[in-house]
C-alpha cells in the first residue's frame, strides 16, 4: 500500500485522506498512520506546490548550475554539498555523473543576482573548481505537470 499512495500523493500532494482511501480501497485511519509513519521516517520528506511564476508579477529567474568540485578525502563530495545547499537561495544540489559534480538549482530576482551568487559565494569555496551557470528562459513542464499548452483556436468555423 505504502508504493500505491506515495504514487498518488507525489502528483496531488493536496489529496484528502477520505479519497486516498476511497481509490485504494482502505480504511481512512490506515491510510492516515501510514502517512505519519513515513513522515516520521523520512520517506515523505514535506509537500510543495507547485506555480507558474510567469502568471504572476513577481520577477523571478532560476538557474541550473553545473559545479565541479574536488571531493575530500573521507567526506567525498557531502561536506561541499552541504555548505552549498544552506544558501537560503539555493533550492536543490544532486550529485550528477558527466563532466561535473553536482547540479545546483537556486531562484533570484534578477540574471545579475543569480551571477552575483555564483560568483561572489558559490565559485569561492573552497573545493569548487569550477561552474557552469544556465538561466531557464521557460518552462514547459516541471514535476510531471504541463504549464504550457499549445494555443487552439477556439473561434467558430465558418463554412459556405
Amino acid at each position: 500500500m505504502r508504493e500505491q499512495i506515495l504514487a498518488i500523493i507525489e502528483k496531488n500532494s493536496r489529496i484528502n485522506i477520505k479519497e486516498l482511501a476511497i481509490i485504494l480501497g482502505a480504511e481512512e485511519i490506515d491510510i492516515a498512520n501510514e502517512l505519519k509513519a513515513m513522515e516520521e521516517e523520512g520517506v515523505i520528506c514535506g509537500y510543495h506546490t507547485m506555480i507558474d511564476w510567469e502568471k504572476t508579477s513577481i520577477e523571478k529567474v532560476t538557474a541550473l548550475i553545473e559545479v565541479r568540485i574536488t571531493p575530500q578525502r573521507g567526506q567525498g563530495y557531502d561536506n561541499i554539498a552541504e555548505r552549498i545547499y544552506k544558501y537560503p537561495e539555493v533550492n536543490s544540489v544532486y550529485l550528477i555523473s558527466g563532466g561535473y559534480d553536482l547540479l545546483v538549482t537556486l531562484d533570484g530576482k534578477s540574471l545579475k543576482a543569480v551571477s552575483s551568487f555564483v560568483s561572489d559565494k558559490l565559485s569561492t569555496l573552497e573545493g569548487v573548481l569550477s561552474t557552469a551557470t544556465h538561466f531557464i528562459l521557460k518552462k514547459y513542464k516541471d514535476h510531471g505537470t504541463i504549464l504550457t499548452r499549445k494555443y487552439e483556436d477556439t473561434r467558430e468555423k465558418v463554412t459556405p
